[in-house]
């Protein structure tokens, strides 16, 4: 199963929950973003790649960026158009490998945030990705990346991850390793009417490393100028 067939099929219906507090997710972005001195000059144009409900596009449209969130899941995005207060934030259902047909809104930032890179197929469509992204920008234009770095292979059981759980919800993400890729099963148990059921699926990310980003994009011409962590993401910030 692919990750557009992955989200439809099973993890669209609880990623809401599995993400948690909206607000402060939000707000935690915001200050990152206005601590790396990031706000809009020229055109003012941003475009949030795999945008999901909407962390990433409203905190940029709160800080004063015209904002398209782009994301191959429609209910994601209906999410997101009901998160957004605003009604400023335009939506578009749509592979974010396809890019560059937003070359016309002369963006200044564009972001790809929550993993969303990792669920290209391969290490040359991220490369093709970046190097479209870099294109499109305007001069001096940012892209912010932050993404899961699944280069040290978990073992044992490493691999059974804990996600979230409440009274009425368990979701535990395991991860089988290849060369290439990591394969992931989302194993959801729900609580309907005293019995637990169970749902699975299961789909696969490409492996990558901070490093294997850094090298990808120094060889798009831009510069990488904040490389490291946050709240467990790898996030990148490389300049034009």
């Amino acid at each position: 199963m692919n990750a557009k067939e992955h989200y439809e099929n099973h993890l669209a219906s609880f990623y809401s929950w599995m993400i948690g507090n909206f607000d402060q997710k939000r707000a935690d972005l915001e200050k990152f973003i206005i601590e790396n001195e990031i706000y809009p000059t020229s055109t003012k144009v941003a475009i949030d790649l795999g945008a999901g409900t909407g962390v990433q596009a409203i905190a940029l449209s709160n800080l004063g960026f015209n904002v398209t969130a782009v994301d191959f899941n429609q209910q994601l995005l209906s999410e997101l158009t009901s998160n957004d207060e605003s009604n400023a934030i335009n939506t578009v259902q749509a592979d974010v490998r396809d890019v560059k047909d937003f070359e016309s809104l002369q963006p200044e930032l564009i972001v790809c945030c929550g993993d969303t890179i990792t669920h290209l197929p391969d290490k040359p469509a991220v490369e093709k990705l970046l190097l479209d992204c870099e294109s499109i920008l305007t001069k001096n234009g940012k892209l912010i990346l932050s993404f899961r770095d699944y280069s040290a292979e978990l073992t044992d059981q490493q691999r059974f991850i804990s996600v979230k759980s409440d009274e009425n919800q368990i979701l535990t993400c395991i991860l089988e390793y290849t060369p290439d890729k990591v394969k992931v099963t989302d194993l959801l148990y729900e609580k309907e009417n005293e019995t637990w059921n169970q749902k699975v699926s299961t789909y696969e990310k490409v492996r990558l490393s901070a490093q294997d980003i850094v090298n990808m994009i120094e060889q798009t011409g831009m510069k990488v100028i904040f490389n490291r962590p946050v709240d467990r993401m790898q996030t990148i910030i490389a300049n034009k």
